[in-house]
């Protein structure tokens, strides 16, 4: 059975993408990605698209989601980032809150690390759940 992960940011727009993204582009079809956001922006960060396309990762069909009670109970484990307390707690779920960096209103240069640190967390997520 394969686990299921959930990213949550406050506008589901730049690092809850990007760790989606980066999820899906290295666990494959190991592991469901789920992202969502408690107060979801009207489109993606595109600055976070053009961090994520220099790395090869297409996020431009991404659309922010509002988070919902489904999302988390059907998840097995919940990153979030920024989000503060609204995000559903559920017992048995699996709780992680990353201090990343809020890339909105940011230049690409600043983006860039956000990213890289993303993926380097999204490396050892995956490692840790879904090794190849």
């Amino acid at each position: 059975m394969k686990p299921t992960v959930l990213f949550v940011c406050v506008h589901n727009a730049g690092r809850s993408q990007m760790a989606a993204g980066w999820l899906q582009h290295l666990a494959g079809d190991r592991v469901e990605v789920l992202s969502a956001g408690s107060a979801p922006a009207e489109t993606i960060n595109p600055t976070a698209v053009e961090a994520m396309a220099e790395v090869g990762i297409d996020i431009t069909s991404a659309r922010p989601k509002v988070l919902t009670d489904g999302a988390v109970q059907a998840s097995d484990v919940v990153i979030t980032m920024g989000c503060g307390d609204a995000c559903p707690f559920y017992a048995g779920k699996r709780y992680e809150d990353w201090h990343l960096e809020d890339p909105a209103g940011q230049g690409i240069e600043a983006v860039r690390p956000i990213r890289d640190e993303i993926r380097a967390r999204v490396e050892a997520l995956v490692a840790e759940i879904a090794p190849a």
